[in-house]
């Protein structure tokens, strides 16, 4: 088995070995991975953090030991958390980190920071608050960046943030906590889950207070919330049909 660490700033995760396939999510720097199949320019990898599966581009990884990787897994996740700051080598040339990237490999990259970071769990209460860093944040398929975001990438990370862990996809994220019956029970930070007309569920938001709820659709925004699904602000219509409400913490 080999292994790996993301070296760049947000590396792209597709789902096939190759660049103009789907891009299904993002690699950010210092993450560390699994490499499951090794092809001529391209690696299959499977992320420590929450088990997520897909290709990368062998150029924008670096090999890593087993021992690093046990090293690394095994540590309190230590974030950055600035919306964008700067990891700088022996040879004082700077790279661009986002909001969310890994500073555990820090070590093994020869990389020093800076800036700001985070290594423990928060309150519930400050979900929230880390959530408004990605508000307005386009919305991109496969994203998990204030650059670009889709909406599980968004409660994924906002939960990462302040030390919690959910999965990648809001069908995986559906599985987690313990199913609320009303809105009425909810607290901020909360999940809630949309379904389709198949009943599969296709989109995830973070409840917030008086019946706010704040979510990516096409942008990180807020919209109301009730027992039929989320409200647009704008556009004065229901997007989203809701399907249940999960209490993750």
């Amino acid at each position: 088995m080999q292994y790996g660490i993301c070296n760049l700033s947000i590396v792209p995760l597709r789902i096939e070995p190759s660049d103009p396939t789907e891009l299904v999510s993002q690699v950010l720097y210092g993450e560390i991975f699994k490499v499951l199949e090794q092809r001529k320019s391209w690696s299959k990898i499977r992320l420590a953090f929450d088990k997520y599966e897909g290709w990368i581009d062998n150029k924008q990884y670096l090999e890593i030991t087993e021992e690093n990787y046990k090293n690394i897994t095994s540590e309190n996740h230590r974030l950055s958390l600035d919306l964008i700051e700067y990891v700088q080598d022996d040879n004082n040339n700077l790279y661009t980190i986002p909001l969310g990237s890994s500073l555990n490999g820090l070590d093994i990259l020869n990389h020093t920071f800076d800036g700001h970071s985070i290594n423990s769990k928060n309150d519930k209460s400050n979900l929230i608050k880390t959530a408004f860093n990605y508000l307005n944040a386009p919305y991109l398929w496969g994203g998990k960046t204030p650059f670009g975001i889709d909406c599980s990438g968004f409660t994924q990370m906002v939960y990462k943030l302040n030390g919690y862990h959910i999965l990648r996809d809001a069908s995986q994220q559906a599985t987690q906590g313990q199913a609320l019956s009303f809105i009425e029970e909810s607290e901020p930070g909360d999940l809630a889950f949309f379904d389709n007309q198949d009943g599969q569920i296709v989109h995830v938001g973070i409840i917030m207070e008086d019946n706010y709820i704040i979510h990516a659709h096409g942008k990180v925004r807020i919209d109301r919330i009730d027992h039929s699904g989320i409200y647009n602000v704008d556009k004065r219509i229901h997007t989203h049909k809701l399907r249940v409400i999960k209490k993750i913490i």
